[in-house]
């Protein structure tokens, strides 16, 4: 079994050459051989076949690699090298063959490969940023150990629990294949002063003793603007009051109402009037609201 000396047939005395050295040999060799100036010389058309193998192997860096360990490899063996014409079922086509299939093995493992594994973590932002949306930095650890930052683009109305999905963000696949995802969980925390359930906001209205029980006019803040709502005379602390259309808008444009829930505040420090004011009401009312839990 024969292995051609390529360097040899291509006139080049080392294999310690670039790839454009490689060309500029080719050429000159090629030219010198082409068959329109050597017509009917077979030994000729035989040497350009060689001198056409010889580039084909060595202009590419990946099979002159592998060209080299094998000749290498052998020529230490003492096998016998040549740089003419070759044997079917030599080495050399063994070679090329190999090369063709690791090369297609790798374009295959290229096209099936699986997508790396997707990446889940979460991230706790304000029904502000939520409403409104905003742009987050997060922080995760690559398989490296280094820290890389991600911008995350939170989109207006963004609902509790949803998942962002950063394309590409994910693990690296084998064989090239796409890389995984990034999955973000998205928690909204209740923050003064709104608690959001659904598309409902719920906020506190405070009111004093003497408003909850005359009724009056109350502004009560949304999250995007100020309205004013009627309170009727002897509401009751829990008592909840709907504003519709001033809730939570999701990414649907669908709005949920607003919800005030009356807690009736008494003041902690009195002043002189107050104190004789509410002595005076406490002397004069019959009311006890405990009298009324048993009616």
């Amino acid at each position: 079994m024969v292995l051609k000396n390529y360097y040899k047939i291509l006139g080049l005395e080392t294999s310690h050459v670039s790839i454009e050295e490689i060309k500029i040999a080719y050429r000159q060799a090629a030219k010198k051989y082409h068959p329109d100036l050597n017509i009917g010389d077979g030994l000729a058309e035989e040497k350009i076949k060689d001198i056409n193998e010889a580039y084909r192997t060595l202009s590419v860096p990946a099979s002159k690699r592998k060209y080299d360990r094998i000749w290498n490899s052998h020529f230490g063996k003492n096998q016998k090298a040549f740089s003419g014409k070759g044997e079917k079922g030599d080495i050399l086509n063994i070679f090329l063959g190999k090369i063709e299939k690791e090369e297609g093995r790798k374009i295959s493992n290229q096209k099936n490969a699986s997508k790396g594994e997707n990446i889940e973590t979460e991230i706790n932002i304000s029904i502000q940023d939520a409403f409104y949306g905003a742009e987050k930095i997060i922080a995760l650890k690559t398989l490296e150990g280094k820290i890389k930052n991600i911008s995350v683009k939170i989109p207006q109305g963004i609902g509790k629990g949803e998942k962002l999905r950063l394309i590409g963000q994910g693990k690296p696949s084998e064989y090239g294949g796409k890389n995984g995802d990034l999955l973000i969980k998205i928690n909204i925390e209740d923050s003064k002063p709104f608690k959001l359930k659904g598309n409902d906001l719920y906020t506190d209205l405070l009111l004093t003793p003497w408003e909850a029980a005359l009724g009056t006019r109350a502004k009560v803040t949304s999250i995007d603007d100020e309205t004013k709502i009627y309170i009727p005379q002897g509401i009751q602390s829990g008592e909840r009051i709907k504003i519709p259309g001033k809730g939570y808008k999701d990414t649907n444009g669908e709005r949920g109402d607003l919800i005030a829930e009356i807690k009736v505040v008494v003041p902690k420090q009195l002043s002189e009037q107050e104190r004789e004011m509410f002595e005076k009401l406490n002397e004069i009312s019959d009311f006890n609201p405990r009298n009324e839990i048993f009616t």
